[in-house]
C-alpha cells in the first residue's frame, strides 16, 4: 500500500445517485483515501452529464436507476464523449439484461449496493488503474454469457439513443413541451420522434409505451 501512496496520481471522482444518503456514504468511504478526490455529486442523469462534461473526472460512480437519464444512457453518452472516463455501475439490480447492457455500453465496473465498503474501495482502486472490477456475485462465465446474449438480441438496439431518451421522459410523465425543453429540441421534433417510436415498436398508446419502458428497464416500475 505504501508504494502506491507515494507518487500516486489524484483520481477525480463524480458520484451520480438519486439518494442523498447513498452519496453521503460513498463520499465518506472514498474520502478517506488520500489520492481520491470527489469533485462533484448529482442526483439525476441530466445534472450528472453536465457535471461530468465540465469536471472531466477519471471515474464516475453511477446509480442505474437515475431519473431524467438513466445509468445506461448516461454510460453510453459519457463513454462516447469521454472514452477514458471509467464507469462504475452501483446498483441494487442483479438482472442479467441490465448487466449485459451496461457492459456493452462501456461500463467496466459493476457493484451491488449490498456489497461491502471494502468491495467499493477495491472497485475504485481497480478502475483507478484502468482495470475492470465486478462484484464477487457476478462470475466471469456469466459475464461472458450475458454479453453474448445481448449481442444476439436485437430488441435492445431497436431504438436510437435519442428515442430511448424520449421514451424515458414520456414514461416519467413529461409532456412534449417539457421534453423539448429538457432535450433542447422543438416540440415538433419531439412529436416526430414519438411517432417514430410508436411505429417502430408497434405501440398504440402511451400506456403501452410505459409498459415497454418498464419491461426493457428504461424506467423502473
Amino acid at each position: 500500500m505504501g508504494s502506491r501512496v507515494v507518487g500516486s496520481p489524484i483520481r477525480r471522482i463524480v458520484l451520480a445517485d438519486g439518494h442523498e444518503m447513498i452519496r453521503l456514504g460513498v463520499r465518506s468511504i472514498l474520502s478517506a483515501h488520500p489520492h481520491w478526490q470527489i469533485v462533484g455529486e448529482a442526483s439525476n442523469g441530466r445534472d450528472a452529464l453536465d457535471l461530468i462534461r465540465s469536471a472531466r473526472p477519471d471515474i464516475v460512480i453511477v446509480d442505474y436507476s437515475l431519473s431524467a437519464m438513466n445509468g445506461l444512457e448516461l454510460t453510453r453518452t459519457v463513454k462516447k464523449e469521454l472514452p477514458r472516463t471509467e464507469i462504475l455501475i452501483f446498483t441494487m439490480h442483479d438482472r442479467d439484461d441490465i448487466l449485459a447492457e451496461v457492459l456493452l455500453a462501456g461500463a467496466r465496473g459493476y457493484l451491488f449496493k449490498s456489497d461491502t465498503s471494502k468491495q467499493l474501495v477495491n472497485a475504485v482502486e481497480a478502475l483507478a488503474v484502468n482495470r475492470p472490477y465486478f462484484s464477487g456475485k457476478v462470475s466471469q462465465t456469466l459475464l461472458d454469457r450475458f454479453v453474448q446474449m445481448a449481442s444476439r438480441d436485437g430488441t435492445a438496439g431497436t431504438l436510437t439513443p435519442r428515442e430511448r431518451e424520449i421514451v424515458q421522459l414520456i414514461a416519467e410523465g413529461q409532456l412534449n413541451k417539457q421534453i423539448g425543453a429538457i432535450l433542447g429540441i422543438s416540440v415538433k421534433t419531439v412529436e416526430t420522434h414519438r411517432a417514430a417510436v410508436m411505429q417502430k415498436l408497434e405501440l398504440k398508446n402511451s400506456t403501452e409505451l410505459i409498459r415497454y419502458a418498464v419491461r426493457n428497464h428504461i424506467i423502473e416500475p
